[in-house]
């Protein structure tokens, strides 16, 4: 109809989703979805407590197999990330620092201890040897002590820093980072100067501050990895996930805005509308496997890792996650690809394979 909407508004979720949604969305408990009741009759049909049924004699060798061949498991897929130019690590190592009067070279060993217990550093062997070098007042050894103290803090102190810009580049291509992005370009000026102990209490503060940005996007960053991976297995399977990448989208878009709980919420919703897509693809190529697995049984094989990989299906299934349903469902499936029966190991007979839909060719 002119003027009529095809989308939500506000997650810009496909009006044609909508019924499925909320038959997805709706409680497990009434009656169980048909991929639930798929699995059920998997598992039935290759009851490991019942012999299998035998093969026909010599069908094995010449007959294609019945569910076609199916493409290599995809890994899981990473979220999509921003397209944010990474800070770099320290170009290059301070300088020694110059020469000092007696006085401030004992300060600024003694820092250096201090700084070494915080940095965990096992110093022991500068201890005795400044304490020789300061008994008898020898300047030039306790300014050699000095120098190698100097090069352990920096070295142990840019490792850290390496350690803190990634996790700070990992966490960028996500959400913004521009508190942490001031406090470690502080870091490299401080390094840069010559000032240890500078340079180690920024780390821990950003470090700290890393640590509580990372703590608030994981949620977020687990709801949009796994939509992206129901995305990923709609497309594996022949089906659109476009109609329900909209809540996706804008709950990443509300995350990165700093609207945290707003966008978590709509990512949830995003992954049900997703699986409201994949679950009829999902159930089609489940009755293949079934057929499969029986073909395998049949021939002798021991097919319990695929049955148990069905189980955990079944399981995370009626927990709603989505990850594990899926995660499961690709092991069960790269059993199913993995094994050949007699007279498969040189591919199907192009007479019949040549009306089969293949998998790999989605």
């Amino acid at each position: 109809m002119p003027g009529e909407v095809d989308s939500c508004p506000q997650c810009h979720l496909s009006s044609d989703l909508f019924g499925a949604v909320r038959e997805a969305a709706g409680p497990l408990a009434g009656a169980d979805p048909v991929s639930l009741k798929t699995i059920g009759e998997i598992l039935a049909a290759v009851d490991l407590t019942l012999p299998a049924a035998p093969a026909a004699t010599g069908a094995l060798l010449t007959r294609a197999p019945q569910l076609p061949a199916l493409r290599e498991s995809a890994p899981v897929p990473t979220p999509v990330a921003r397209d944010v130019p990474p800070l770099s690590d320290m170009p290059e190592l301070p300088g020694l620092p110059a020469g000092r009067g007696d006085a401030e070279l004992d300060r600024t060993i003694q820092e250096y201890f201090h700084l070494g217990r915080r940095l965990g550093l096992d110093f022991s062997d500068f201890e005795s040897r400044h304490n020789a070098a300061d008994l008898v007042e020898d300047r030039s050894s306790l300014e050699t002590v000095a120098r190698e103290m100097f090069v352990h803090l920096v070295s142990a102190l840019a490792e850290e820093f390496e350690v803190v810009v990634a996790r700070r580049n990992e966490l960028a291509t996500f959400v913004p980072t521009p508190s942490a992005d001031v406090e470690i370009e502080s870091i490299r000026r401080a390094l840069a100067q010559g000032d240890l102990t500078g340079a180690q209490r920024r780390l821990a503060h950003v470090r700290d501050e890393i640590q509580r940005d990372e703590e608030e996007w994981e949620v977020g960053k687990i709801l949009v990895t796994e939509a992206e991976m129901l995305a990923a297995t709609a497309r594996e399977l022949g089906g659109d996930p476009g109609p329900a990448l909209g809540p996706l989208e804008e709950g990443r878009r509300m995350v990165r805005a700093g609207r945290r709980t707003d966008g978590e919420r709509l990512l949830a919703r995003g992954a049900v509308a997703l699986w409201a897509v994949v679950e009829p693809l999902l159930v089609e190529d489940l009755q293949r496997v079934k057929a499969r697995l029986s073909e395998l049984r049949s021939a002798g094989m021991d097919i319990r890792p695929a049955v148990d990989e069905l189980k955990v299906v079944m399981t995370e299934l009626r927990q709603r996650n989505f990850v594990g349903t899926i995660v499961a469902y690709r092991r069960a499936r790269a059993f199913v690809e993995q094994h050949r029966m007699p007279g498969e190991e040189n591919g199907t007979p192009a007479e019949a394979s040549a009306g089969a839909r293949t998998f790999s060719s989605m």
